[in-house]
């Protein structure tokens, strides 16, 4: 028994610590990745940064969920759920505006921003959540995560080179939209498993 508890402890450990350095990498690059979107125009990099929040917000539901109860990370889940919905909405928003303004994106801030994005979700991928790669259900849906930030960091790599080559701004508003319809993709799908998760409990106990 003794062993099996140090075991669950030390995998508890292991999960908090990959979480932390998951969520303030996250947690920076957002910051980083909203102003320089901002100050370069760009809807693609304002959409990958909105993605790496909405990370950054399931791994600190995942920390919350190792200490406390599965009522309190379902409606937690659910505030950051409906948050997150909101801000991918407005990104998307945000690009048609900047679209029909006609506002021009700086392709090379595009570029370098979202290229140090790319470093930090793969250092992420490959040395952090690497070894929960396979493991629980929970831990696993972060690293796919994760991995669906490093192909939208590539595509704002590639709008960037676009609007350099093209001198038109279209492949940066698609590609923010595109992210900001993936962003609302994920509100949606944590706001459904926090209901499910919510009603879990009220369905066991009409059973018995």
């Amino acid at each position: 028994m003794s062993a099996c508890g140090c075991r669950h402890e030390a995998g508890d450990s292991a999960q908090r610590r990959a979480l932390k350095i998951a969520l303030g990498l996250n947690a920076t690059m957002f910051v980083i990745g909203i102003t320089a979107g901002w100050f370069a125009y760009s809807s693609g990099l304002m959409a990958d940064a909105l993605d790496m929040l909405s990370d950054a917000a399931a791994y600190a539901i995942g920390l919350m969920a190792i200490n406390r109860g599965l009522r309190f990370k379902s409606r937690a889940a659910m505030t950051t759920g409906a948050i997150i919905f909101l801000l991918g909405a407005g990104v998307i928003v945000d690009a048609a505006r900047r679209w029909i303004e006609g506002s021009h994106p700086l392709g090379p801030v595009m570029m370098v921003v979202a290229f140090v994005a790319l470093l930090v979700n793969g250092s992420v991928l490959l040395f952090v959540l690497k070894p929960f790669q396979k493991g629980e259900v929970h831990m696993r849906a972060m690293w796919l995560c994760t991995r669906a930030d490093v192909v939208a960091n590539l595509g704002v790599i590639l709008s960037g080179a676009l609007v350099l080559l093209l001198h038109s701004p279209i492949p940066d508003r698609i590609i923010g939209i595109a992210i900001g319809l993936y962003v609302i993709k994920e509100a949606i799908e944590i706001l459904r498993e926090a209901r499910e998760a919510e009603s879990a409990p009220l369905e066991v106990s009409k059973g018995r």
